[in-house]
């Protein structure tokens, strides 16, 4: 089997190339992926006709297939890619003023099984490699006219988990000769993985991290997300004030609204507690109710009253981020491949 194109570093690119051409040609190769966006040889028309036909020898250029776009009323696009194994992913495309926000997915499914995300009830699958996880750039790149200004691994899949992998896509992602993407809007999101947490703060590559906190205090994250048992809060809090040493971000906590959940001034009081000596900011996002998860989102007094007393309990900054791609499946924690077990309208 051939090693794809699209998960190798440049420099590994240019010396492999080296022995038959000249570097020049390993140049204008990694111009036609990453800035052209043309994914097969035979149309870069500035290479020789023999290194068209090396490169195709050489390498896969094949790129998972579009089966499904779904568009949102507010502009969002959710993707399902078919994978060259049969596998299926999802990463969508959220627009907001002046920005262009990809999401991208890092696993096929997920074994961490959140108790209020649907892509822990597909269980993990595998792994997606490198070139996988650069592939949902590439392909999101060529179907939008705008260009992507924010990339955030908050799709399928627990990034800490396929750390690895992660780390050699965000190199390419990041090498000024590939897709040159900036640091600063990159989003890596984990549930809480301690040992990740920790490497990723010793790899040296810079993106910002948000954590899907949800709760403050243990009795209720326990429920909410099993991660939270093997690392509690006091644990994960030690993680996360190391990583704010060795990285120059802001922490971004996640909180999910859950009514009759975590919304109460007890939960507030825990936040405050568990937050206050970060340098973080706080995002909180209304649940999204899907029909076979047994939470409620929050009604809008309830949301406003939550929101007022937060502002006057915490001192950080805080947002409440309305979801986007509610009604085509595609906003937090609703992305899932439909399987024999898990059925959902509009999802397929």
């Amino acid at each position: 089997m051939l090693n794809s194109i699209y998960g190798i570093m440049p420099e590994q690119l240019s010396a492999f190339l080296s022995s038959e051409y000249p570097a020049y040609r390993s140049q204008q190769l990694l111009k036609w992926i990453y800035e052209k966006k043309v994914f097969d040889p035979s149309k870069m028309t500035d290479l020789p006709a023999t290194m068209q036909s090396y490169l195709s020898q050489a390498f896969d250029f094949s790129m998972p297939q579009i089966v499904q776009t779904l568009k949102s009323m507010d502009g969002s696009q959710k993707f399902r890619l078919l994978l060259s194994d049969g596998e299926q992913i999802e990463m969508v495309l959220m627009p907001e003023e002046k920005k262009l926000t990809l999401c991208v997915s890092s696993q096929i499914g997920c074994a961490r099984d959140c108790s209020f995300c649907a892509t822990g009830k597909m269980k993990l699958h595998r792994n997606l490699y490198p070139h996988e996880i650069v592939q949902q750039f590439l392909l999101a790149s060529r179907e939008t006219t705008e260009r992507i200004t924010n990339l955030v691994f908050m799709g399928m899949g627990e990034p800490l988990d396929n750390l690895e992998n992660v780390l050699s896509a965000l190199k390419l992602i990041q090498d000024e000769r590939a897709l040159a993407f900036s640091p600063r809007r990159t989003t890596i999101s984990t549930c809480g993985i301690v040992p990740g947490i920790y490497a990723l703060a010793d790899s040296g590559v810079k993106v910002k991290l948000a954590v899907s906190l949800n709760s403050a205090r243990n009795s209720i994250r326990d429920k909410l997300m099993p991660v939270n048992r093997k690392y509690p809060l006091s644990v994960l809090k030690k993680a996360l004030l190391y990583f704010q040493k060795k990285n120059p971000f802001r922490i971004t906590l996640e909180y999910i609204l859950i009514s009759g959940v975590n919304m109460e001034d007890e939960d507030l009081k825990a936040l405050r507690q568990f937050s206050g000596d970060l340098s973080c900011k706080i995002n909180f996002i209304p649940f999204n109710t899907l029909p076979f998860l047994p939470y409620l989102s929050p009604g809008e007094e309830e949301l406003k009253s939550f929101l007022l007393k937060a502002r006057g309990a915490l001192p950080q900054t805080i947002t409440l981020r309305r979801s986007r791609g509610i009604d085509i499946q595609g906003a937090c924690g609703q992305l899932v491949v439909e399987s024999n077990k898990i059925s959902l309208r509009g999802a397929v």
